[in-house]
């Protein structure tokens, strides 16, 4: 299976630089797989799909504000990405310029907090605790939106539910909901579960073997608690449908099946994987040639997703982290 079987091409025009002021007010593509239809909806018309005994899965990771900026001592402009925390005050990172020596500090917010590069892609912060590190930062926005972060995104690149911290990214298909429309799912008689996989870099780390099936995932963590456990178990038994909120509550379930509750995750999927949870997907638009991208064409299909994709262009829809929706059924 060739990396390029994943291309399409995209008008730079329809990738979303802001997130819409109401969440729930962005377009929804569903995609019928069954019967090969698309309908055009809005977002809160996803009630409209969910019956009584039907499962929504979220993700409740928190994206961290990962993103730091600091200055050597020499006085350059130095770019930190947090990708997750080691130990204490030390994190694996990301560091821009790459050509920072080991040992050698880099000073943030004037001269109150100090880190050092105490090994590659590591730094060890001089702080009282992790709050301190954290007020230093701002959202980590995906490399396709060209801005830097502002206030609003604070709020706007977090799910409502989110409460785990870990994420360097926002499992974004779970950004358009709001508090009431949960609440309309529940009253609906659906019911709604939560599992937790933090978003690693992984999620913007490029496929480059031709032959996809040589591509190595990065292992993220997830976890599953006892009570989202017990609905996936009833559900089943009931004969309800899994609704997944994104692909990585999808990957997390898949996990699940094959006996897994928590650790860490590598699961690849792409075509000729065989569901074994998942009923239906919610998700954004994805990258071309991204693993994302090749989940999305494993759930319904290579020719089916293409045809669904044309036609969001087509009909300018917004597409990435804070585009459109599509709900593949």
């Amino acid at each position: 299976m060739k990396l390029s079987d994943f291309d399409y091409h995209l008008p730079k025009t329809l990738i979303a630089q802001h997130p819409l002021k109401e969440r729930d007010a962005c377009r929804l593509l569903v995609l019928d797989r069954n019967r090969g239809r698309i309908e055009h909806r809005i977002f809160k018309d996803i009630t409209d799909y969910l019956k009584r005994g039907d499962l929504l899965v979220l993700n409740d990771t928190k994206v961290i504000p990962a993103r730091l900026y600091g200055r050597r001592q020499t006085g350059g402009k130095v770019e930190v990405l947090l990708l997750n925390r080691k130990s204490g005050l030390t994190f694996n990172t990301l560091v821009k310029p790459a050509r920072i020596k080991l040992g050698e500090e880099i000073i943030f917010n004037g001269k109150k907090i100090n880190g050092q590069l105490t090994a590659k892609n590591e730094i060890t912060f001089l702080a009282k605790n992790i709050d301190e590190i954290y007020n230093l930062g701002s959202m980590p926005l995906p490399p396709y939106i060209k801005r830097k972060a502002e206030e609003a995104d604070s709020v706007y690149y977090q799910t409502v539910y989110a409460r785990c911290d870990g994420s360097v990214a926002a499992p974004t298909a779970g950004l358009h909901f709001t508090p009431e429309l949960i609440l309309k799912v529940k009253a609906g008689g659906a019911h709604i579960a939560y599992i937790t996989l933090h978003v690693g870099h992984a999620t913007f780390k490029p496929v480059k073997a031709e032959d996809i099936t040589q591509h190595k995932m990065e292992k993220e963590y997830f976890q599953i608690n006892p009570d989202t456990q017990k609905l996936i178990e009833e559900t089943l038994l009931n004969k309800g449908r899994v609704f997944a909120v994104g692909t990585t509550a999808c990957r997390t379930l898949e996990a699940y099946a094959q006996g897994a509750k928590e650790g860490f995750t590598d699961l690849f999927i792409y075509p000729g994987y065989k569901f074994k949870i998942v009923d239906s997907l919610l998700t954004n638009f994805h990258l071309p040639r991204t693993t994302l991208f090749m989940l999305v064409s494993a759930f319904a299909g290579e020719k089916l997703i293409k045809q669904a994709y044309q036609e969001a262009i087509d009909k300018q829809y917004r597409f990435y982290s804070y585009g459109d929706a599509m709900l593949i059924i």
